[in-house]
């Protein structure tokens, strides 16, 4: 089974997430023990960005803006889908609360839906979202 840096690299679906992972030097961070919940962004949900967000985001000088971003979709330990309870407040590892909605069994994170769901990992767990989690 390989750990979250190796399934992000291996998920063509996750290829925008793999680039800001590398451009914020996460891939150690998100390779260690953990165990970590990720809330994987998709192509799709990097593609509905304000035109001109991404790229901004992935310049060497904007390391610690992407950095701040990307850990709030990453919780620690490992939250199955089927785990997710309506109204749970969840805490990232860099602190921020995120709200879980659940409504006629689909599951969203301060406003992004779960789309695809438990992709086990050696250290954690990837369920892939339908938009970049808002900052605050």
């Amino acid at each position: 089974m390989s750990n979250i840096t190796e399934l992000v690299a291996a998920d063509k679906n996750l290829s925008t997430l793999l680039r800001g992972v590398k451009a914020a030097d996460m891939e150690t961070e998100l390779s260690q023990k953990g165990p970590f919940t990720v809330f994987a962004p998709s192509e799709s949900a990097f593609g509905k960005l304000p035109q001109g967000e991404l790229p901004f985001l992935l310049k060497p000088e904007n390391k610690i803006i992407l950095k701040t971003l990307l850990d709030s979709h990453i919780i620690p330990g490992k939250t199955a889908f089927k785990d997710f309870r309506d109204g749970q407040k969840l805490t990232t590892i860099s602190g921020r609360e995120l709200e879980v909605k659940v409504l006629n069994g689909s599951v969203s994170i301060n406003g992004a839906t779960i789309l695809g769901r438990d992709q086990d990992a050696t250290n954690g767990i990837i369920h892939s979202l339908d938009i970049v989690i808002p900052a605050d």
